[in-house]
């Protein structure tokens, strides 16, 4: 006879639904009306949620900010992370950045919450040190994977080895959804963040991009 469910399980639980609720109702508030606009009650009404629901899950708006944002986060390093790990010792460096660029998140409403959530970062030191930690997760998976191939595929000498490589990936990323945010054309991202991630991470590189983000005819 299976056990009955205890209280205490089911209060976990749903104390566990209103946490997700709240963050799923930020998210789209944040996204709307941006970060230092938003009260808790917006927050609190968006969810259905009185003011004691969203403090007996959070100290503040930084708080759920910024769990938030580690959600997004650690969602983006495990998309990498796993499209970087389907290949044996020799990766196949456009094979893998080809599965990157198609799971890899690029939502406009999380590129609004990311950037406010970098300018109150670059204003705070405390939250600029976690959030440096954050975005350091992603360069070692992208780092590890990178040096396990290391003798098996050639990385360009410039960019100084995995870890320089994981660097320029990151920097690559940042500077196609910084576009994204401003054109809102998500196929020319994943184009353009492919042709990059290619081109860094190989000596070729591979045939120019025309301006709409593609490859010229007849270079495939």
């Amino acid at each position: 006879m299976a056990a009955k469910p205890t209280t205490t399980g089911r209060v976990t639980r749903r104390r566990a639904r209103t946490r997700a609720e709240l963050l799923d109702a930020a998210f789209g508030v944040f996204a709307a009306k941006g970060f230092g606009r938003v009260s808790i009650e917006e927050v609190c009404d968006a969810a259905g949620y009185s003011r004691g629901a969203f403090y007996s899950n959070f100290d503040s708006l930084d708080e759920l900010f910024f769990a938030l944002y580690r959600e997004r986060a650690d969602l983006i390093a495990d998309q990498v992370s796993g499209a970087l790990a389907l290949d044996g010792p020799d990766l196949d460096v456009p094979a893998a950045v080809d599965r990157v660029t198609e799971v890899l998140l690029l939502d406009r409403d999380w590129l609004l919450v990311k950037t406010d959530f970098l300018v109150h970062a670059a204003r705070d030191p405390a939250v600029a040190r976690t959030l440096l930690e954050h975005r350091a997760r992603l360069r070692h998976a992208i780092a590890d994977r990178l040096a396990r191939a290391r003798g098996h595929t050639a990385l360009p000498a410039v960019l100084g080895g995995a870890e320089g490589a994981a660097h320029a990936v990151v920097a690559a990323y940042d500077g196609v959804t910084t576009q994204l945010l401003l054109d809102r054309d998500v196929e020319h991202a994943r184009a353009w963040l492919g042709r990059l991630l290619t081109a860094l991470l190989t000596e070729g590189g591979g045939p120019p991009l025309t301006e709409d983000g593609a490859a010229p005819l007849g270079s495939s």
